[in-house]
């Protein structure tokens, strides 16, 4: 394999930049994006650190983040199985980007930015879900704002295909393929309620 190592060869390969995927950029949350923002249930937040990059999905049953002002985003952090990459890395690193989609729409949003982690009562009481509360919140500050192009989503029929998962490797046998002895199907016999119990 020859890599591409400098700008000059990369950019020899590729035509100039569409002049709408460069005037499409916002720099603060406007009434479109908030609207569309506000529809979203699901999103995909990457971190880099250290140790190398993340990213990690974020889902809720209603609106994943709450917006706060045109330039800050309110994401909580629901419990999970408190590897804590993310924040790990939000610590240490304050990049941040945000994928935001609503099933049905081949449009994706990205946000752009900068964020911190705050454990304020003020902030994360804002979150309450069944009598529950994220331990923090990750606090985005939006640098740049625009919709992604719609192809990726049209060739991948991501939202149209319909249920493609018959025989594809449960949670229990990602696990067993580590750790020969692990029981996957007693795992995955309990799984969707043990997660579904640990939501919030």
């Amino acid at each position: 394999m020859n890599a591409i190592e400098t700008m000059a060869e990369l950019d020899a390969l590729y035509d100039a930049k569409a002049t709408l995927s460069v005037t499409k950029v916002a720099q603060a949350m406007t009434p479109l994006y908030t609207q569309w923002i506000e529809a979203s249930r699901f999103l995909v937040i990457a971190t880099v650190g250290p140790e190398g990059t993340d990213a990690s999905p974020r889902g809720d049953d209603g609106p994943v983040v709450k917006i706060a002002d045109e330039n800050t985003i309110l994401l909580p952090d629901w419990r999970g199985n408190n590897r804590i990459d993310s924040l790990r890395n939000i610590v240490r690193d304050q990049r941040v980007s945000l994928m935001f989609m609503v099933p049905g729409s081949n449009n994706v949003v990205r946000v752009n930015g900068t964020a911190a982690l705050t454990a304020d009562a003020q902030v994360t009481q804002q979150f309450e879900k069944r009598k529950k509360y994220p331990k923090t919140v990750i606090v985005t500050t939006v640098n740049e704002i625009y919709f992604q192009c719609a192809k990726a989503l049209m060739r991948s029929a991501l939202w149209t295909s319909g249920d493609e998962s018959t025989g594809l490797p449960t949670a229990g046998q990602f696990i067993r393929e580590k750790q020969a002895l692990f029981d996957a199907e007693t795992y995955d016999a309990g799984y969707a309620e043990y997660a579904k119990s640990r939501m919030w």
